[in-house]
C-alpha cells in the first residue's frame, strides 16, 4: 500500500496535489510519502517481533539524510556498503551500534573509520579482508567485531545483476571455506567473532530462496557450535521484493513467518536489511511532457526526465507504471516514454499501452523510491532533480535541485590552458 491516490481525478501524495507541487518545485522531482515510509517500516519490523532482531535499513536503496533520519527515529539501524554511506548514516544520527558494514572492497580508510566509529559489526567478505581488519584493529589497540559473509550458492531467481548468493558471484566467502575461516578468525587477536552473515540478492518474489539459505546457514551454525565458536548475530540480509507490475512478492508477515519457522530453536539475534521493500513504492518521479511525436513505426512521449534520473528501465529492463497526474477522458495509444538524452537507451517505458498525453501535462513514474536518485548521474550535463518529502498536506525539499553551477563545482582549468598553450 502507498499514499499516492487520485482525488477528484487528480493524483495526490498524501493530502498534497501533485500539480501544486510541480508548480512550486518544478520537474523532474522525486517525491516521497512520509506516511508510506513509516507504514512500510512498521509493517516489516513488527512482523519479526516474536524474535530478537534489529532492522537495518539498506542505505544503498535511497540514501537521503532525511530518509535515514526518519528510519532511525523509528528504531532502525543502517546497512552500509561504503565509507560514504557510513558518513551519511552517522551524519543523519543513526547510532553507530546499529550500523553494519558489508561490501567486498572495503579500503583501509573505510575500515579504520568504521572501527573509530565503533559500529556494531563489519561483514567480512574475503580471507584477505579479514587479515587487513585484524592488522588495522591491532594498530588501533581494538578488537574488530565481525561476521563472516557466507555465499550459500542459492539461486534467488531474480535479475542476474542483483543476484549475490551464487558461487560465481563476487560476494561473500564460499560455503565450503566458511569453517576454516571462522577457525582462523577466532585465533586473530584483533578480531571478535560476533556473527554469521548472508545476503542472496534483491527483488526476490518468493520465500523459498530465503528459507533455503537459512537451512544452509543452520548447518554451518551447528558445526561452529561443535567447534566451540559461539555467535550473537545472524545477519540474513535483505532482498524482499515489491510490486512494480504483476509481481506478487510475499507480504512481510508471510516472509517473517517463514523465516521464524526455519529458525525454530535458534536464539541468535537476527539482523535484517530491508531497502527496496521500505522505499520502492514510497516514491515517484514526477515529470512533465515536453513533446509528443507520432510516427509510422513508433509513438513517442518525450518528457523532461531521462535515464540519468531513472536508469532502472535501461539497465535492468525494469517496469515502472506510468500514470497521468490529471485524469480525463482520452484514447489509449502504444508509445515509448523517452527522455532528452542523446542515447537510444534513454527510455522510461517501451511499447506501453498509455493514455494520450499532451505537451505540458504532468506524468508520474511510479515505484521510483528505490535505486533512483542514488543511481542518477549528470550525463549530458543534466542537473539532478530535487527530492521532496511529503507529510500530510506539507512538503519539504530534502535535496535542492542542482544548478548549472553545481555541474562544474570542483573543476578547474589549468593556467596553461587559460593562456592558450
Amino acid at each position: 500500500m502507498h499514499h499516492f491516490n487520485y482525488k477528484n481525478g487528480e493524483l495526490y501524495c498524501e493530502d498534497l496535489p501533485l500539480t501544486d507541487l510541480a508548480e512550486e518545485v518544478g520537474t523532474p522531482t522525486y517525491v516521497y510519502s512520509h506516511a508510506t515510509l513509516t507504514r512500510h517500516f512498521f509493517a516489516f519490523d513488527r512482523a519479526f517481533d516474536e524474535h530478537p532482531h534489529l532492522t537495518c535499513y539498506s542505505v544503498k536503496s535511497s540514501s537521503n539524510l532525511s530518509l535515514l533520519r526518519l528510519f532511525s527515529n523509528l528504531g532502525a539501524g543502517a546497512d552500509i556498503v561504503s565509507g560514504g554511506e557510513l558518513f551519511r548514516a552517522l551524519k543523519a544520527g543513526v547510532p553507530p551500534e546499529r550500523i553494519v558494514f558489508s561490501g567486498v572492497g572495503k579500503t583501509r580508510e573505510e575500515i579504520t573509520n568504521a572501527l573509530k566509529a565503533d559500529i556494531l559489526m563489519l561483514n567480512v567478505e574475503s580471507s584477505q579482508e579479514l587479515t587487513l581488519i585484524n592488522e588495522l584493529a591491532q594498530e588501533m589497540e581494538k578488537q574488530a567485531p565481525v561476521a563472516l559473509r557466507i555465499n550459500p550458492d542459492i539461486d534467488p531467481k531474480t535479475h542476474p545483476y542483483i543476484t549475490t548468493g551464487l558461487r560465481e558471484q563476487k560476494f561473500g566467502i564460499h560455503f565450503n571455506q566458511a569453517l576454516s575461516e571462522y577457525c582462523r578468525a577466532r585465533t586473530l587477536p584483533g578480531i571478535e567473532v560476533k556473527g554469521l552473515d548472508c545476503h542472496i540478492g534483491s527483488q526476490l518474489t518468493e520465500v523459498g530462496p530465503f528459507t533455503d539459505s537459512v537451512t544452509r546457514l543452520l548447518v554451518l551454525l551447528d558445526r561452529l557450535k561443535e567447534l566451540g565458536i559461539e555467535l550473537t548475530y545472524l545477519d540474513l540480509g535483505g532482498g524482499l521484493g515489491v510490486t512494480y507490475n504483476d509481481e506478487t512478492p510475499p507480504e512481510p508477515d508471510e516472509y517473517a513467518r517463514a523465516i521464524r519457522e526455519a529458525l525454530a530453536g535458534c536464539d541468535l539475534t537476527m539482523i535484517l536489511e530491508p531497502g527496496r521493500v521500505l522505499v520502492g513504492n514510497a516514491g515517484i518521479l514526477l515529470c512533465r511532457v515536453l513533446y509528443t511525436k507520432p510516427g509510422p513505426e513508433k509513438n513517442f512521449i518525450i518528457v523532461d526526465a531521462a535515464m540519468n534520473d531513472l536508469i532502472r528501465p535501461s539497465l535492468y529492463d525494469s517496469f515502472h507504471a506510468i500514470q497521468p497526474v490529471v485524469l480525463n477522458d482520452r484514447p489509449q495509444i502504444i508509445a515509448d516514454v523517452v527522455g532528452p538524452i542523446c542515447e537510444s537507451g534513454d527510455f522510461l517505458a517501451l511499447n506501453r499501452d498509455l493514455p494520450v498525453f499532451a505537451p505540458g501535462e504532468l506524468m508520474a513514474v511510479m515505484s521510483a523510491g528505490a535505486y533512483s536518485y542514488v543511481m542518477s548521474s549528470n550525463y549530458n550535463s543534466r542537473p539532478r532533480p530535487a527530492e521532496v518529502l511529503v507529510r500530510g498536506h506539507e512538503y519539504f525539499i530534502i535535496r535542492a535541485r542542482e544548478s548549472y553551477e553545481d555541474l562544474t563545482r570542483g573543476e578547474e582549468i589549468p593556467d596553461f590552458l587559460l593562456k592558450g598553450a
